[in-house]
């Protein structure tokens, strides 16, 4: 390649990483801070960095009606609306920007080149039937609740593993030390990632997470897509590695998948791989990280379950639903169609708000408290609904109940110091540090 045309095609890319950040933050920024100071609720939603009005604002969104006419999209924070919306057959993710127009024919150069992450195609999260139907299927198996069954005693193991290397007499960041390399740990023994090799998938699943938020800074976009960039080149090798030498892992599995004797491509098998690798344990270090804060904020609940550790499994889903990992998700409506009653026309925006609709108090009673033993705490959406049902649901669950027990069970005086910090994402609610003190 000369000189001129790799200066040409460095050229073109930079051209073309300015216009997806301009089309997908830039943009977008301007118009949600704008409608952000003219009241528009979800403006001020998006906007909002102050937990209590993140939570006050879902009550003012439920007051709207079930289906709330903001500035740019409907938003809803009513559970049933929420559910319809996302089983909807006339509901679909991503964005549609039409056949042919201009905007189309700009966003389709600039995004042709974007790297491989969770809200580019083929990814699960952004393809709908027939692709994602096939996708899904290949992957469904090992994440079946018998099957997540069988990796219990594993992650007990690792659990017991990661706490015996602990000093209880000096302080430690849970979310380093256990919340992080748990679930991370896991998932990827499930994909046949080296034991070496697990620091940099952490490393990437953190630098890749605000790639699911709106309005980024370029500099913040920059940074999300060079993780994205070099996970991509990781993982071809590792795919490399694995068709070289098969094991019994997903990954090895996926790699020699035949469905109705099609074989993922490339960019398929990348994709789903690396969208099960990094969401396999990025919304669970929340899960476990929030989970640890609730319940030593609680102490009468932690009581409950030391009295009754049968009650474990319903806590973990208590957590989720009162601090739950993603705040929200987004569908347009890919046809004229109606939701709640009402006409919803082609091309609409719908932001439904799961962590609003978990506290939904036609839903729940008393929304606001944290109850482990709550009858119907499994309710919750926080692992969506529909066809995009969370596909680690049952793992999440899983290594929740083994995570949190397991800690509070090993040191029951654990006490969180002051210092935790909020992760500075919108979409992925967690800790980015979780500072303690194991033992008196």
């Amino acid at each position: 390649m000369s000189i001129q045309h790799q200066i040409r095609s460095q050229a073109g890319a930079r051209a073309a990483s300015t216009l997806r950040w301009g089309l997908g933050h830039a943009l977008p920024r301007a118009a949600i801070r704008g409608s952000s100071k003219r009241g528009d609720l979800h403006g001020r939603l998006i906007e909002a960095s102050d937990e209590a009005e993140t939570f006050a604002l879902f009550d003012q969104i439920r007051a709207g009606g079930p289906l709330h006419r903001a500035r740019f999209a409907y938003v809803t924070a009513t559970q049933p609306v929420v559910k319809e919306v996302l089983t909807s057959p006339d509901m679909r993710t991503g964005i549609d920007f039409g056949p042919g127009g201009p905007l189309a024919k700009v966003s389709g150069w600039a995004f042709r080149s974007a790297p491989l992450g969770p809200l580019t195609p083929p990814s699960l999260l952004v393809t709908e039937p027939p692709d994602h139907t096939r996708y899904r299927k290949l992957v469904t198996r090992v994440f079946s609740v018998k099957a997540v069954q069988g990796l219990r005693e594993r992650t007990q193991q690792i659990a017991d593993e990661l706490l015996d290397g602990l000093d209880p007499t000096r302080p430690v960041d849970l979310v380093e030390a256990y919340c992080s390399q748990l679930p991370v740990t896991v998932i990827a023994e499930i994909l046949g990632v080296p034991r070496e090799d697990q620091h940099r998938v952490l490393r990437f699943g953190t630098g890749a997470a605000p790639s699911l938020d709106l309005g980024l800074s370029w500099s913040v976009f920059r940074r999300v897509e060079s993780s994205l960039i070099e996970f991509d080149r990781w993982l071809e090798q590792h795919i490399e590695k694995v068709r070289r030498e098969p094991g019994d892992d997903l990954l090895s599995q996926l790699v020699t998948a035949h469905d109705d004797g099609e074989v993922l491509s490339d960019a398929e098998l990348k994709s789903t791989a690396g969208l099960v690798l990094a969401a396999g344990f990025e919304t669970t270090v929340n899960l476990l990280g929030n989970g640890i804060r609730l319940l030593h904020d609680h102490p009468d609940q932690l009581a409950v379950l030391r009295e009754d550790p049968a009650v474990w499994p319903n806590a973990v889903d208590e957590a989720l639903r009162h601090d739950p990992p993603v705040l929200l998700t987004g569908r347009m409506a890919s046809r004229d169609t109606e939701i709640a009653g009402e006409r919803v026309p082609r091309g609409s925006m719908i932001t439904t708000l799961l962590a609003g609709a978990n506290r939904d108090p036609e839903v729940f009673a008393d929304p606001a408290r944290f109850d482990v033993t709550r009858a119907n705490a499994g309710d919750h959406v926080s692992f969506s609904s529909g066809r995009h049902y969370c596909l680690g649901a049952a793992l999440a669950r899983m290594e929740g109940e083994v995570g949190l027990r397991t800690i509070f069970e090993r040191f029951p005086d654990l006490r969180l110091e002051p210092g935790a910090t909020r992760r500075p994402t919108r979409i992925l609610r967690g800790y980015a540090t979780l500072p303690a003190t194991l033992a008196p």
